[in-house]
């Protein structure tokens, strides 16, 4: 009798540098997304703290530290604090579209403008626009690229100033990455308006979490996730409030 659902092989990188901890090395182990379940594979890995990347679910496996910890936000909990509720109405104005997986070389632009600022000499800066295609349109799961644009009066499709690729899996939405005009002199806060504007499109379609990847505590790149509460962090003994 053959089983319904083919158990995945699963594979470990060797070690490397870690972008995060300096002095300290990652290893990641992952399986390949595909075949009829892929769907249900990758919502089950998301729930047990795997990430996406093109076909690819991993996570970390590192030999020596545990630094690297999901987290996710409770959408129908969260609560703007008085900061956010300014940056949410700084920035209402902007037209929001959830688009098809397809790259253009206008969020090519926006990504590689948004990288020599906020990550300068980092991986992604090597990246070519074949590179980025093959980002978000290898997708075997259902995807899209969230636009955030400024309005026109004559409505023609106003500057990209955000955009992120995003998963929606069955208990929520997975920001896969995301990307903003960091020198905006009228919308800084664009990244953390992008996170809550996220979270209330899950509260929207009934989907009780937004996933955020990992947090590392230690990592400056990081703390900016901590700030949306309330948030689970997944542990031994499975998701608890991140007190």
């Amino acid at each position: 009798m053959t089983a319904p659902v083919r158990f995945p092989r699963f594979f470990v990188t060797n070690p490397s540098p870690c972008p995060y901890l300096p002095g300290k090395s990652e290893r990641k182990v992952f399986t390949e997304l595909n075949g009829p379940h892929t769907e249900e594979l990758n919502d089950a890995l998301g729930r047990i703290g795997f990430r996406r990347s093109q076909n690819v679910a991993y996570r970390p496996s590192c030999l020596d530290c545990k630094a690297c910890v999901s987290v996710r936000v409770l959408a129908n909990e969260f609560a703007p604090n008085a900061t956010q509720r300014k940056l949410l109405r700084r920035n209402k104005d902007l037209v929001v579209e959830a688009c098809q997986p397809w790259a253009t070389e206008e969020q090519f632009a926006l990504l590689q403008k948004y990288l020599s600022k906020r990550h300068p000499g980092g991986g992604m800066t090597e990246m070519d626009e074949m590179d980025y295609s093959d980002m978000v349109e290898q997708s075997p799961v259902k995807s899209f690229v969230v636009e955030y644009r400024e309005p026109t009066t004559d409505g023609s499709k106003g500057r990209l100033v955000g955009a992120c690729l995003t998963d929606q899996q069955g208990d929520g939405l997975s920001m896969i990455y995301s990307f903003f005009d960091a020198d905006h002199p009228e919308r800084s806060g664009l990244g953390n308006y992008i996170i809550m504007d996220h979270v209330l499109r899950a509260r929207a379609a009934g989907l009780p979490y937004v996933y955020l990847g990992y947090w590392v505590e230690g990592s400056r790149r990081m703390e900016y996730k901590i700030r949306f509460r309330p948030l689970e962090k997944l542990g031994p003994d499975g998701w608890e409030r991140f007190s």
